[in-house]
């Protein structure tokens, strides 16, 4: 099936099932992303960054989680930037990147600006274009990891996710779309993530630039400019990441985080789950000493005393603190005034990071780690080699999913309004129109 035949002609409601639902719940799960950031300085700033620079003209959209009017491209960045700023979205394997934080804010600009014209999108239309944009948007990622040397993040590959699901939205042409495919390829941001890594900072995976090099490649290829070939999408050497589309479906290899941190730093919070779990009489204030033996990328990130949210989150001493002295990870413990709270950076100093050799060699496959905590009277705890929480071996229930939506989204929402989105989200599908969802979306 040729790649534009696939964009056009997708239908999300014969889908596979599974494959079904993890659209329908990467949408949930993102959203509830973009809510849980909603107030952090990041998502405040780049907002009113766009409401200065994108104002809204002919084509015109609201901010989410805001409702001031500005231009899609604004609106793009802005919530990639938004849905980055708290590392809680998902991600995937094969492309060691992530789709959802890119094409989910994409795409709601896009079905937002359309409705301002006067044109509806139904519920099952959006999902085959979100379904779409996923899909896409994970396979470009991983034919350029196929074909870089370097490791790029998310944004590098995400925008070709955003032309293939905005394409879906607008009918466009095939001439266009390729053209826009092109663009959006070129024009894409290099991202060279492990300076992210080692130099944390409000880049981050560069969801927000990724969000606008796609947005901004469909409207250039409207405007009648042309585009090189794609060729993560073009060249015969990436062939087999794009030849059995509609046959297998890359959202089935997605995890998922239950932690707002760094994938890297997921399995050593599923390790103090466990222990925490088993042993009730941890608690912050007996610890002697936490031992973490990880593999090489996840060691590297450190981060015992974060400055700031960016580097809390992308640090692994710092969260797994906080996790044994306040029993949960959400933002109200990687944002804001928790980073410098005493009891979290005590537990934090006692923590020891090293490489483990057996788990290094079984990385990108694999993410594994083992923690040993020491307490106060000599009693020592080790953890099995434990894998992150939401891998599809580890996969997260519906339950699970809905508990974590409601610990994002509380720290912006009334209960009322959460409950609302859910049900929304819920019952896309059968809606005959997007309204109800863009305007629970689209206002403070």
């Amino acid at each position: 099936m040729s790649l534009y035949n696939f964009v056009q002609t997708l239908q999300f409601s014969e889908m596979p099932e599974h494959s079904r639902w993890l659209i329908n719940t990467s949408l949930l799960d993102i959203i509830g992303v973009m809510a849980g950031a909603r107030d952090n300085e990041t998502s405040r700033n780049i907002r009113d960054y766009a409401a200065l620079h994108y104002s809204g003209g002919i084509i015109q959209t609201r901010l989410l989680f805001d409702g001031r009017k500005v231009h899609p491209l604004g609106s793009a960045w802005a919530g990639g930037f938004s849905a980055d700023s708290l590392d809680a979205h998902e991600g995937h394997f094969t492309s060691k990147g992530h789709a959802g934080a890119t094409v989910v804010p994409a795409l709601l600009a896009i079905a937002d600006a359309y409705r301002n014209q006067g044109e509806e999108i139904s519920g099952e239309e959006f999902l085959s274009a979100l379904a779409v944009a996923y899909e896409t948007g994970l396979r470009a990622g991983v034919a350029l990891m196929d074909t870089a040397a370097e490791y790029h993040a998310s944004g590098a590959f995400s925008g070709l996710g955003v032309v293939c699901g905005a394409a879906r939205l607008l009918r466009m042409d095939e001439e266009q779309f390729l053209h826009a495919l092109g663009i959006a390829e070129y024009f894409g941001p290099r991202c060279p993530m492990m300076r992210l890594v080692d130099f944390p900072s409000n880049l981050r995976d560069a969801h927000g630039a990724g969000a606008y090099a796609g947005v901004n490649a469909i409207l250039m290829a409207q405007s009648g400019i042309t585009g090189a070939p794609a060729e993560t999408v073009t060249e015969s050497k990436i062939a087999h990441c794009w030849d059995d589309l509609g046959k297998r479906w890359e959202i089935d290899a997605q995890y998922f985080k239950p932690w707002p941190v760094c994938r890297w730093a997921q399995p050593s919070l599923t390790a103090v789950t466990r222990l925490l779990q088993e042993n009730p009489q941890i608690r912050g204030t007996n610890i002697e000493h936490v031992v973490i033996e990880t593999f090489h990328e996840s060691m590297r990130l450190q981060g015992h005393f974060p400055s700031n949210a960016d580097e809390a989150q992308y640090g692994l001493a710092f969260p797994v603190a906080a996790l044994i002295t306040r029993g949960q990870v959400g933002p109200a413990e990687v944002t804001g005034d928790a980073i410098y709270a005493e009891d979290i950076l005590n537990v934090s100093r006692r923590i020891e990071i090293k490489e483990a050799d057996d788990l290094s060699v079984r990385f990108p496959e694999e993410i594994l780690s083992r923690v040993t905590i020491t307490l106060s009277d000599g009693t020592q705890l080790i953890s099995p080699v434990a894998q992150a929480k939401g891998d599809p071996a580890t996969a997260m229930s519906e339950a699970e999913f809905i508990e974590k939506f409601r610990l994002l989204a509380s720290v912006s929402f009334d209960e009322k309004r959460i409950q609302e989105i859910i049900a929304s989200i819920k019952g896309l599908r059968t809606a005959d129109s997007c309204k109800a969802l863009l305007n629970l979306l689209m206002q403070r």
